[in-house]
């Protein structure tokens, strides 16, 4: 980034881990917590920062800031710089004192707590911290792009430049029931013979107002358009499980967020489908989080594990 003179003075390097702290979490008091100063302190390093350039960094919301386009362009910049400097005076977190930055993890938050967060037991062992935030795919892309998180579990392949994503696991989606209604259908040999006209009095159980993964599975598995409402809609396939093995209806989940329940028989399979839907979920990290040893750590257990979820 050229200096709008030759006779411009440098940039103080703690102003600059301040400034990446807030870019990278997203708000004032969660960087004071990851550097371990005050709020107002870190407000007045940014604000210092921002009168050495001449430039507003960030705009101040009620939830948080967001970074401006010259900030993104800092950041960009001054990350690897500062990472080698750190590394060279053996500081690796964003404050000193031995102690390095967490990785900063998001994604939805059953795919990470019931696979993601056991499978990273053992990296803690080896020093790595963790600081993970839940979000739908569309959110955490695009925290991950301003630089909010060094890793995501998408559950599509982003497009655009400045992003690596590797494939990372398939879900297999099942339609389930409690056993009571299990028994009321008919179970799959109904199901089988008169498709998904046995489920029209059955309650469903679904994600989102639009059933996005029962609309799906009826039009992959039944060849038809799904039209019926939600009985009741959760915004976490955990709640979503809960309900439905209570006995409150019909849905569909990925196998392994049922697979427990199917075995110990609190949920029962409805139908067999010689071609079940499958997802494919991607891990996706920024370009820049190439060069931190704990991002690679925690990016190669998961892709390891992956594979066998």
């Amino acid at each position: 980034m050229e200096q709008s003179t030759s006779t411009a003075p440098p940039l103080n390097l703690n102003l600059l881990r301040t400034f990446l702290a807030v870019h990278r979490t997203g708000s004032f008091t969660a960087a004071a917590r990851l550097l371990g100063l005050s709020q107002p302190a870190v407000t007045t390093q940014v604000r210092s920062l921002e009168q050495q350039l001449g430039r507003e960094l960030f705009e101040r919301q009620s939830r948080g800031v967001i970074p401006s386009p010259f900030a993104d362009e800092l950041a960009s910049e001054a990350a690897a710089p500062l990472k080698a400097l750190a590394a060279l005076s053996g500081r690796e977190g964003v404050h000193g004192g031995g102690i390095s930055a967490p990785v900063h993890l998001g994604g939805p938050a059953e795919v990470i707590c019931a696979l993601v967060l056991p499978a990273l037991a053992p990296v803690i062992e080896r020093g790595v911290r963790l600081s993970v935030t839940f979000g739908m795919t569309d959110q955490v892309l695009q925290e991950i792009r301003s630089g909010r998180h060094d890793l995501v579990i998408s559950t599509y392949r982003p497009r655009g430049r400045g992003l690596i994503a590797n494939p990372l696991s398939d879900e297999e989606f099942l339609l389930v029931a409690a056993p009571v209604w299990a028994e009321r259908i008919g179970g799959s040999r109904r199901l089988d013979s008169d498709g998904p006209s046995a489920l029209q009095d059955v309650p469903l159980v679904a994600f989102a107002e639009d059933l996005p993964i029962l609309r799906r599975y009826w039009r992959h598995v039944f060849g038809t358009r799904l039209t019926a409402r939600a009985a009741i809609t959760v915004p976490d396939l955990r709640g979503v499980l809960a309900a439905v093995a209570a006995g409150a209806g019909v849905t569909v989940l990925p196998r392994y967020l049922c697979a427990d329940h199917l075995a110990n028989g609190t949920l029962v399979l409805l139908r067999r489908p010689e071609d079940s839907p499958i997802n494919t979920g991607y891990l996706v990290e920024r370009l820049d989080s190439n060069s931190d040893p704990h991002v690679a750590i925690v990016r190669d257990r998961l892709l390891e594990v992956g594979r066998t979820w």
